[in-house]
């Protein structure tokens, strides 16, 4: 999609980068390797071309997830395209923008950032998984955001738009829905407390809109994802006007009165593969080549926009009604262990996010005939003074200073490589915010002062450019590398760089392999249950084909 800000200044925003460099990036990203091609995103990284505007992206389940790795806290991954990493805010002009990197598993939210090269097959998936240290820290923020990004839609969004439609044209959603288990908890925390007026997704290969009115409907959720008393919006937004347009262009109805259905493309790829299937897969030097895909949806069951998109407005039927949950006679006989870990009630937002309606855009694949491409005008909440350094021209990203004492404060926390490590335990906005407040105050004087607040526009070439006459097929996995942007940053923020390694220390762990993938019974489920495995197997009691819609526990 592309964000057109005031004062002619343009911005594109993709929900997915598929920063693939060589072929050997390629054994590092969830794609079945029949299905696995270079595209042309090296042509980017090498220099061939360049990005015609500036361009952001956050992190899905479709990445080379070494690259991405590099850049943690966020870089440029191409001159002009830059990368949010697993969570981020930045500003450019008037506008601050919060991102989301990955899809929700509930089984990977509470780790650590433990996948580290060389990735077996478990790693390759878990390595886009949304950690809870992240979204922990996004939900620090006291301010005013003016736009959300994530790969995956904020859980229960369906039922603020016209869930009917979307019913019909995607199967299984509604199953999904009812059971409280579509979309990604983790982005529904970030929306809620931060209320962007506009909330940007992707993942589920169709387009769709909403809007959220907060005050308007009350909702509780689990962290198992099971909602309860979520009521649709009131009638008010029916004749509301908003950029989130059809394809006729900017300013046009919210939801517009006919849109043409699609031109099923015949050579759309199928990417759904068993899930959570074993596979075994080669090696060479800690590389490997994954020939499962559990987060992908059908393509070949899209059925997009038959007829307009339009808002519904109805009181929603139990949507919060888990029809997969486990009976509770059934949990309570099992051990403290087993149970499902509950949400603690949230505090109202700070009294400094004022916003209290939010509009839901997400885009279909870029595929011909398809809807995915958006044109939209921005305007922001609140404008920058003149003499902030946000109102220069042109407009160039920069960092965002209460971000940056948040990352301050919280990376001492952060721990990669090391599956054994425990997370920090949340302390609390209470024991936070004193912390976060004496960080601002140092990036006051270090940062903001010496006039470092601009994102410098540093990209330099990592790992080898592709070599065409090689080919994208290759049993050889990446090497690690030290990206100069991520020590650039460190250094800026004087925290440690945990991204940086000796030649001696990465040849080890090559050398040792990758670690063992883990055990899995009862025909596909992960051991404990937490979904069901291919062709409705499994422990987890699952409906069947896994469609990668961000299920949780059950």
């Amino acid at each position: 999609m592309a964000s057109k800000i005031h004062r002619g200044n343009g911005l594109r925003i993709a929900v997915e980068g598929c920063a693939v460099r060589n072929a050997n990036d390629l054994n590092c990203m969830s794609v079945p390797v029949k299905y696995r091609e270079i595209g042309d995103f090296h042509e980017y990284y090498s220099g061939k071309r360049k990005a015609p505007y500036l361009t952001i992206f956050v992190g899905g389940n479709h990445e080379a997830s070494n690259h991405l790795w590099e850049l943690y806290y966020g870089g440029w991954v191409a001159p002009n395209i830059y990368y949010l990493g697993a969570a981020n805010v930045v500003r450019l002009g008037p506008l601050r923008i919060v991102g989301l990197s990955g899809i929700w598993k509930g089984y990977s939210y509470n780790k650590p950032h433990h996948e580290r090269i060389p990735y077996n097959q478990d790693d390759v998936k878990s390595s886009y998984h949304v950690r809870e240290l992240d979204v922990r820290k996004l939900l620090q923020i006291r301010t005013q955001v003016d736009i959300g990004i994530s790969h995956d839609w904020p859980r229960g969004i369906e039922w603020n738009g016209d869930h009917k439609t979307l019913f019909k044209q995607k199967d299984g959603f509604e199953v999904d829905a009812r059971a409280g288990t579509l979309g990604s908890t983790a982005a529904k925390y970030v929306m809620d407390r931060l209320r962007p007026p506009h909330w940007f997704s992707a993942h589920l290969h169709v387009k769709f809109a909403a809007v959220v009115e907060y005050g308007k409907h009350s909702g509780t959720l689990n962290l198992d994802g099971a909602s309860a008393a979520i009521l649709a919006p009131s009638s008010s937004h029916s004749n509301k006007s908003s950029t989130l347009g059809g394809s006729g262009g900017v300013a046009a109805q919210l939801f517009p009165s006919e849109v043409p259905g699609p031109v099923q493309n015949s050579e759309e790829i199928d990417l759904e593969m068993e899930d959570e299937a074993d596979v075994t897969v080669p090696k060479t030097n800690g590389g490997l080549i994954n020939d499962t895909n559990q987060d992908e949806i059908r393509s070949d069951m899209d059925n997009c926009q038959k007829k307009a998109i339009e808002s519904s407005h109805s009181r929603i039927d139990s949507p919060g009604v888990n029809i997969l949950a486990i009976p509770e006679d059934v949990r309570s006989q099992l051990p403290a262990s087993f149970n499902r870990p509950t949400e603690p009630p949230r505090p109202p937002p700070p009294s400094d996010i004022t916003n209290t309606c939010t509009h839901f855009l997400a885009l279909d694949k870029c595929l011909p005939n398809r809807k995915f491409l958006q044109i939209l005008g921005i305007e922001p909440l609140h404008d920058f003074p003149d003499n902030d350094l946000g109102a220069a021209r042109p407009l160039r990203l920069e960092y965002d200073k209460e971000w940056l004492a948040i990352t301050r404060v919280f990376a001492s926390e952060l721990t990669i490589g090391d599956r054994t490590a425990s997370v920090p335990s949340d302390k609390g906005e209470a024991y936070y915010r004193p912390l976060i407040e004496k960080q601002e105050n140092w990036i006051k004087e270090n940062i903001v002062a010496y006039g470092k607040m601009t994102i410098p526009e540093n990209f330099q070439i990592t790992a080898p450019i592709y070599d065409p006459t090689r080919g994208p097929k290759t049993l050889e996995g990446p090497k690690e590398y030290t990206n100069p942007q991520t020590a650039t940053f460190c250094d800026l923020l004087q925290i440690q760089n945990r991204f940086d390694a000796t030649d001696e220390e990465r040849q080890a762990r090559l050398e040792t392999g990758p670690r063992p993938n883990e055990v899995r019974v009862g025909g596909g489920g992960r051991s404990g249950g937490f979904r069901g495995g291919g062709k409705g197997g499994g422990s987890g009691g699952g409906r069947g084909r896994g469609r990668g819609r961000g299920r949780g526990f059950r």
